[in-house]
């Protein structure tokens, strides 16, 4: 069953000129391993977190550090939550997520299901 679904589209351009602006963000929102990729893919993997958030109802609190996104070994990316996100997909009985991610020139997408 269906719990919840967000999309996200992310500006690479203007997503990176915010990292320049604001260098504090790329901790604030990507765990170390996420933070030595390229732009295009941090910008994804905002859309990603973002998707989440809205897939989970935006949950007051949440900690972009409890959200990061993985590759398993063909490539393909998964979700991996703790702490406080965790805590707000088990409220809503979240137990699989479903993500596609994608950049294209200067955009970043994101979508997510989430099921019971």
């Amino acid at each position: 069953m269906i719990v919840g679904i967000g999309v996200d589209v992310v500006q690479v351009s203007r997503f990176k000129a915010q990292l320049q602006r604001t260098p504090a963000l790329l901790e604030r929102l990507f765990v170390p391993e996420e933070r030595e990729l390229h732009v295009r893919s941090l910008a994804a993997r905002f859309a990603a977190k973002e998707a989440i958030a809205k897939a989970l109802g935006a949950p007051a609190g949440m900690n972009w550090q409890h959200c990061r996104i993985e590759k398993d070994e063909a490539g393909d990316p998964y979700v991996v939550l703790d702490g406080s996100v965790a805590e707000a997909a088990a409220k809503k009985g979240v137990v699989h997520w479903h993500l596609s991610m994608s950049h294209d020139g200067d955009l970043a997408t994101a979508m997510v299901v989430a099921e019971r």
